[in-house]
């Protein structure tokens, strides 16, 4: 590794990265190790909506391993805790320990809410909620007792903003929003930086959705900074970057001031006719967590 890369090389880390045997993950994998990293390669290698297996892993650690890194495949479900359990206990063996984690794997099974089976609903938030509850899971005792950890959650604007066709994954990705920002909150003694990407990327999640220029411009490759970064040793934590075709947004979750109804104004009818008031942006603020919604709420009685 080059000290070039100063605080942002992983030289002595260990990463593990979901679903990286190919597009976003691969992404990650490839950088990560050559900043210095030794990785975890995790991939079913199943198609887009979570079927199938392929040696996708297993090909990402030869091309960590041609370019003199060192990396390790790994085949688990993320949807089998249990063999998150065994997939962080190889690294912490051979290698000492789990630095980061990366939870990108996914599938999608796209329908209109009218036409979506349950199951469908449900295995689209087991792997991409669950999956990524139970990776991290099986690394926070680790990251605990090291008082050191960086974890990244992948969401998307489905989850922030929404998306016709994609109820299921929409409701996964903005769990995953909401599971960063309590662990952010409960890992900050101990080091942990817990951090969301919303990637745009032209993947094989995205492969007939994209037209084809948009779908080069859009390659996983210009991604990959912001999600390094985000788990690097200067990482922020309890954000949300958006990436895409190498623009980097923040996205936050906002709370106006609001307004303060009593007497007749406290009905059905005055939340109507104050409705402006209540949207109205201005001053509005960032929580840093769910106390503060109560605090604003306090302060405004007080005032009165």
């Amino acid at each position: 590794m080059s000290d070039s890369f100063g605080s942002f090389g992983f030289a002595g880390r260990v990463a593990i990265v979901t679903g990286a045997g190919g597009g976003l993950g691969r992404e990650y994998a490839l950088e990560l190790a050559r900043r210095g990293a030794k990785v975890v390669v995790n991939d079913l290698g199943a198609s887009r909506d979570g079927t199938g297996q392929s040696d996708a892993a297993l090909m990402v650690v030869e091309e960590i391993e041609a370019a003199g890194g060192e990396a390790i495949a790994n085949g688990g479900s993320v949807t089998d805790y249990d063999q998150m359990v065994e997939m962080v206990a190889r690294p912490s063996e051979k290698w000492g320990g789990v630095h980061i984690l990366i939870n990108n794997a996914g599938v999608l099974r796209d329908k209109s809410f009218a036409k979506m089976d349950p199951a469908d609903f449900n295995f689209v938030v087991d792997v991409h909620l669950n999956g990524s509850a139970n990776a991290t899971k099986a690394v926070w005792d680790g990251m605990r007792a090291q008082n050191y950890g960086r974890i990244l959650m992948t969401a998307s604007s489905t989850g922030l903003y929404g998306n016709f066709g994609q109820a299921n994954y929409g409701a996964a990705k903005l769990g995953l929003a909401g599971l960063t920002k309590t662990l952010a909150i409960e890992g900050a003694k101990n080091n942990i930086r817990v951090n969301t990407i919303a990637p745009t990327a032209g993947t094989r999640m995205t492969q007939d959705i994209f037209p084809e220029e948009a779908f080069k411009a859009f390659s996983p490759d210009k991604v990959a900074p912001g999600a390094v970064f985000l788990v690097s040793e200067d990482a922020p934590t309890n954000m949300i970057l958006g990436a895409g075709a190498g623009v980097f947004q923040a996205a936050y979750v906002t709370l106006t001031p609001g307004a303060l109804l009593s007497g007749d104004d406290l009905s059905v009818e005055g939340v109507a006719a104050n409705w402006v008031a209540i949207t109205d942006r201005n001053g509005e603020i960032v929580p840093q967590s769910g106390a503060d919604q109560a605090m604003t709420i306090l302060a405004k009685l007080q005032r009165g």
